[in-house]
């Protein structure tokens, strides 16, 4: 079965079995989208307001951010996955807490094991707290890291969310910077 298929078929499963207690305060679960074959993956924390409407994720101010920086180097959204580290809306846009990223965990992970990326890379500091934690974003980002998951050493690389930028305008820079790094850690993997 292709990867895409079981990808669908994946989400499907998750979206009826995660127990999640957002779900019953949201419109509808936020599939991950994206290339099921894809080099490189971006974790989030969440879907927003306008991602629980529309069922994908980063499509609002942020997602318009990241397609940018996706094209500083060469890339689509059609390239890479897409997804979060908690499938639900929390309310008011507030911080997932650890026991909604805990139920969503084994979701993301399964989608994680079918793309299987060279690349895993970690959107502000919920996703790097839940690979790499106690790490702070601060000190994190630009930083790829060689971690053992789901029985293999694999390269994360941690960013700033692409929202920091939109509410601290001298962070734009900073993310453009460390989002041009991303090309160099899939060069140096292929090599």
């Amino acid at each position: 079965m292709d990867q895409k298929k079981r990808l669908d078929q994946a989400q499907i499963k998750w979206r009826d079995m995660c127990d999640c207690s957002l779900r019953n305060q949201c419109t509808q679960a936020v599939f991950g989208e994206g290339n099921a074959e894809a080099d490189i993956v971006f974790i989030g924390e969440a879907p927003g307001k306008n991602e629980d409407i529309q069922g994908r994720p980063f499509i609002g101010a942020a997602g318009k951010f990241l397609s940018e920086m996706l094209a500083i180097i060469g890339l689509k959204r059609e390239d890479v996955y897409i997804t979060n580290i908690v499938k639900y809306r929390p309310p008011e846009n507030r911080d997932p807490v650890p026991e909604e990223i805990e139920a969503c965990s084994l979701w993301l992970y399964e989608e994680l094991s079918i793309i299987d990326p060279k690349l895993i890379v970690m959107l502000g500091r919920h996703a790097l707290e839940h690979f790499v934690p106690g790490k702070k974003i601060s000190e994190a980002h630009g930083k790829t890291f060689r971690l053992i998951f789901n029985g293999r050493e694999r390269s994360f690389f941690a960013l700033y969310h692409p929202a920091a930028a939109l509410y601290n305008g001298g962070m734009r820079q900073t993310l453009i910077e460390d989002f041009k790094k991303i090309s160099k850690v899939i060069s140096k993997m292929e090599k």
